[in-house]
């Protein structure tokens, strides 16, 4: 079929959504949309976004060329380019699309495109350079790192990947990388109040903004970080005297256990910036730079204590050392399996490790498991979606990614009619973990009743069912109850 008499009908390619785009959601999720920013939808289809940002209090507007062509397109400080460079078969308009809406930007762009970690199928027509699906619309489809390459070199950037398919472009230097290092923050809560003293009693509310703080950036602030900063420096003098009150009521192991995580944290950012162009020390944000002089004493002492540990990963005895010697995760003969929100509790070597593989793809939106391979140069996603609710969840679906290549292979099991499930999933989790205490206890009942004695023939839904029936049991929320009963 001759390209010419092709009219492609790219305003079919818009979706109606019942929810927020994917994009957008991780924008608000990141706070790169908040309350004091502006949002503008440049392509937005039939406008789904637009009005769900409004409907969360922000000030947003869109606009589309097919379905709102008269609403003016503004600048505002968040816009998205969401799914709109993949449905436009002209190179030069594509190209121009993703420069206008950059014009457009104050603080950061999201670009989305559709990516390809499956080939498309062979009853699609090759149209440009994508292809023209059955409702003749038009389909690019980038390889992930191809969609940062064109980004980059069309606005003269650094694109941060996001997710898979998914792009911040920042303005600022300093916020792009405090971005990137606050994504390898693991989590923390504030230290609970065990002794309380008069003292503390009294001065409570003017030391819960410092106590927040600490939780956050594991030091006590430099001038002009804190808001409540005059009250509380006339009231104590320093930082210090106020922290010392703080001190008599808590346990102090808790806020160094902090102090020392977020150390941690920032050695897997910077290691992760070997990759890239480390930036320079005037290009971090000043909070970053407070961090690395309170932990490490100068910027160059922190490169070279995240340096030898991304350096070292080039062993493989030492990720495989790593893995065995784990306390967190499940293991097997050739891998270490963890749960994701078990991921910042891991051994600094294997965040590294992990990032490595997610610098380029981003956060895997919706991944439980994390899969360590100890006999390969491989990192697995694996998708549970069931893993809180279903007592032994099936897989769905799994993303890996070779070191060796960098390729990206997406693999679904929604069809199979024999899916792998999952055992004993407390051992996925750390204790901390809200629904450790009934994963555990599951698996304690399945243990006594010897269920799970015959590990090659339980691994799947169909095997483990008929488990389940040779011993006269069945499984009711996360509890072993007799047929009978």
């Amino acid at each position: 079929m001759s390209e010419s008499y092709l009219e492609i009908e790219r305003h079919r390619a818009a979706i109606a959504r019942t929810e927020i785009s994917r994009p957008v959601r991780l924008s608000i999720e990141w706070a790169i949309l908040s309350n004091d920013t502006t949002f503008f939808d440049y392509g937005c289809g039939y406008g789904g976004d637009v009005q769900r940002v409004a409907n969360l209090g922000y000030t947003s507007a869109g606009w589309d060329p097919y379905y709102y062509p008269d609403v003016p397109r503004a600048a505002a400080d968040v816009v998205n380019l969401g799914y709109v460079l993949n449905v436009i078969e002209d190179p030069e308009e594509r190209r121009q699309s993703l420069i206008q809406a950059w014009e457009l930007t104050g603080k950061v762009l999201i670009v989305a495109a559709q990516v390809l970690i499956n080939a498309p199928s062979k009853t699609q027509i090759a149209y440009s350079d994508g292809i023209v699906t059955r409702r003749n619309t038009f389909q690019k489809y980038y390889e992930q790192a191809e969609l940062k390459t064109y980004i980059d070199e069309v606005l003269n950037v650094d694109a941060v990947p996001v997710a898979l398919g998914v792009y911040f472009v920042f303005r600022d230097e300093a916020e792009k990388e405090s971005y990137k290092a606050i994504r390898f923050f693991s989590r923390t809560s504030t230290p609970r109040v065990r002794i309380p003293s008069k003292r503390f009693a009294d001065y409570e509310e003017l030391l819960t903004p410092l106590m927040s703080f600490f939780t956050k950036r594991g030091r006590l602030p430099v001038k002009g970080e804190l808001e409540n900063e005059q009250e509380l420096l006339s009231e104590f003098g320093n930082f210090r005297r106020a922290f010392a009150v703080i001190l008599q009521a808590t346990d102090e192991a808790e806020w160094d256990a902090i102090a020392y995580r977020r150390s941690l944290d920032i050695q897997v950012y910077l290691a992760l910036t070997h990759f890239d162009q480390r930036p320079s020390w005037h290009k971090l944000a000043p909070e970053l730079r407070h961090d690395i002089k309170a932990f490490f004493g100068s910027y160059q002492e922190a490169c070279t204590v995240a340096d030898q540990k991304l350096f070292s990963l080039g062993n493989s005895r030492v990720v495989q050392t790593a893995c065995d010697k784990s306390k967190i995760g499940k293991h097997t003969r050739s891998a270490l399996y963890v749960h994701v929100s078990a991921l910042s509790s891991l051994d600094p070597l294997l965040r590294i490790y992990e990032g490595c593989a997610s610098r380029t793809i981003g956060r895997v939106d919706g991944a439980t498991l994390i899969k360590y391979c100890t006999d390969k140069p491989q990192i697995c996603y694996l998708f549970y979606p069931e893993f809180d609710t279903d007592p032994h969840p099936a897989l769905k679906a799994s993303i890996v990614i070779d070191f060796n290549t960098l390729y990206i292979t997406h693999r679904d099991y929604q069809t199979r009619k024999n899916p792998p499930i999952l055992h004993r999933k407390e051992t996925f989790v750390t204790a901390n973990y809200p629904l450790y205490e009934e994963f555990a206890k599951l698996t304690q009942q399945e243990q006594q009743l010897g269920l799970l004695e015959q590990k090659s023939d339980i691994g799947t839904r169909e095997g483990w069912e008929k488990c389940l029936a040779a011993h006269g049991v069945e499984i009711r929320g996360h509890q072993v109850k007799s047929v009978n009963s």
